[in-house]
Order: C-alpha cells, then sequence, then structure tokens
C-alpha cells in the first residue's frame, strides 16, 4: 500500500489555498475598513461619554462636526441653551479637549449637523451619522433617551 496525495487532493488544496489568500490576506495588510470601525467606534464612546457629562454636570454639551472631526464643549452655565459662550469638554484618557479625528481615508457623509445634549442627556431631536470608509457604518442618537449606538 502506497502513501501519499491523489492530484485531485492536492488541487483543491491549492484551490482553497488561494481563495483564502485573495479574500482574508488584503484584510491584514490594508487597514482601511479596520479604521473605519474604530473611528465610529470612537465616535459612539465619545458621544456617550458627551451625554453621560451633560447628566453630571446638569448642562448643555454641544458636538460640533467637520468632515473628519468631532469637536466637543460644554456651556458655561446651567439651563444654557447652547455651549456658544462654553468651555472645551475635557478628555479623561488624556487631560486635554475631548475630540475625535477620523483617520486619512475615513469622514463622515455627509457631514452631520450640531449635537446638542441638554442637562438630562437628550439630544435636541434624533441623529443618524455615517462613518464612510471601505463601507458605511451607522451611529444613532435616540431622541428621547440620548441613547447613542
Amino acid at each position: 500500500m502506497q502513501r501519499g496525495f491523489t492530484l485531485t487532493e492536492l488541487v483543491v488544496t491549492i484551490v482553497i489555498a488561494g481563495i483564502l489568500a485573495a479574500v482574508a490576506l488584503p484584510r491584514f495588510f490594508g487597514d482601511t475598513g479596520f479604521e473605519a470601525r474604530q473611528f465610529r467606534d470612537e465616535t459612539v464612546a465619545a458621544l456617550r461619554l458627551a451625554q453621560k457629562s451633560a447628566i453630571a454636570a446638569r448642562r448643555t454639551v454641544c458636538a460640533s462636526f467637520s468632515a473628519s472631526q468631532v469637536d466637543f464643549r460644554i456651556s458655561s452655565a446651567q439651563g444654557a441653551a447652547d455651549c456658544s459662550t462654553g468651555t472645551a469638554l475635557g478628555d479623561p484618557a488624556g487631560g486635554g479637549d475631548l475630540s475625535v479625528s477620523a483617520p486619512s481615508g475615513v469622514s463622515f457623509s455627509p457631514v452631520p449637523a450640531a449635537l446638542v445634549f441638554d442637562s438630562a442627556g437628550r439630544p435636541g431631536a434624533a441623529a443618524s451619522l455615517t462613518v464612510a470608509g471601505l463601507e458605511s457604518l451607522p451611529v444613532a442618537v435616540e431622541a428621547e433617551t440620548g441613547y447613542v449606538h
């Protein structure tokens, strides 16, 4: 009895390896898909922090958007309707101002309007954002609760 692989088994193995190489390997070397997901997750986390900061400080917190960045401000007085006279919201991780910047090739599409959380953590209206990279990733803010997901 001889041991070894048949020609059919070898060809099938090579075809499967080729398919895996064509589909899986680009994910390891090109990270734009992961960067879009990371930017979306950072945006969601920062918006949740802004909402919680509004509740904790009992002040209005505003998120202003550009194509590739989100900046946060907190009103200077309780009961203020906007953040025009406010200060930048602090970043608890780094001690600087809280801001989320997109990596190259990733942006908001279209650029959303400003988002304002009142002192109860509710936004003025429901909001829907889209992070665009290799794929479009949605971010939603619920109107009544301010829940960001």
